[in-house]
């Protein structure tokens, strides 16, 4: 929020002078609460840990203790406990009909008044008109959408005009490094398919 509102304040035609009371959120020594700590989640707390975070995270399997030892992470049993201590809050889960809405207003109503959620998952984890409330009153600091429900938003939709809320195109992967690797692993998949061999990165039904 205050990157993209503050890099706005410094190409302002009207900008004479840069306010003293421009504070942002501390991320170091903060807490991280990951909700679904797969192999992407597993990512983001390797790099949070850089910050000093203290990481918690909640996941349907709890990873192995030299895994959480390795991030410094914490298992939470209930994802209740979870929304209640982190500081920032981060979707990482794929969309099921078990996570369809899985942060609705209870959940949104368990989490610190100056906590910050973040979406990098699917738009449709969160009950979006549950976030705009929380959002509008105060409930939460804010958001960082990576992902909505629909995407792109109708233009008239209330998220968009909050300005608690930073949304981006579901752009988490638009790299040119990132592209190219998802491309040579779907090749090495057809390719294993072709030749009889084992899917290295098979999807099994649950």
């Amino acid at each position: 929020m205050y990157l993209h509102s503050g890099c706005q304040i410094a190409v302002s035609p009207d900008t004479k002078y840069f306010a003293v009371d421009w504070l942002g959120v501390e991320v170091t020594r903060a807490t991280l609460g990951i909700i679904g700590m797969g192999n992407i989640g597993y990512k983001v707390a390797q790099r949070a840990r850089a910050f000093n975070m203290k990481i918690l995270y909640h996941n349907r399997n709890r990873r192995g203790k030299e895994e959480e030892e390795a991030v410094g992470a914490h298992y939470c049993e209930t994802m209740e406990d979870l929304l209640q201590q982190s500081d920032f809050v981060m979707l990482v889960v794929n969309l099921t009909p078990q996570t369809h809405k899985l942060i609705g207003k209870k959940e949104l109503g368990l989490m610190k008044p100056t906590a910050t959620l973040i979406n990098i998952s699917r738009g449709a984890v969160i009950d979006q008109d549950a976030l705009v409330e929380a959002l509008q009153n105060k409930v939460v600091r804010a958001a960082a959408l990576d992902v909505t429900y629909p995407e792109p938003l109708p233009r008239g939709h209330p998220l968009l005009k909050l300005n608690n809320v930073i949304i981006t195109p579901h752009i988490g992967t638009a790299t040119v490094q990132a592209l190219r690797m998802m491309a040579e692993e779907a090749i090495t998949n057809m390719l294993a398919v072709l030749h009889g061999q084992p899917i290295p990165s098979e999807v099994l039904p649950k």
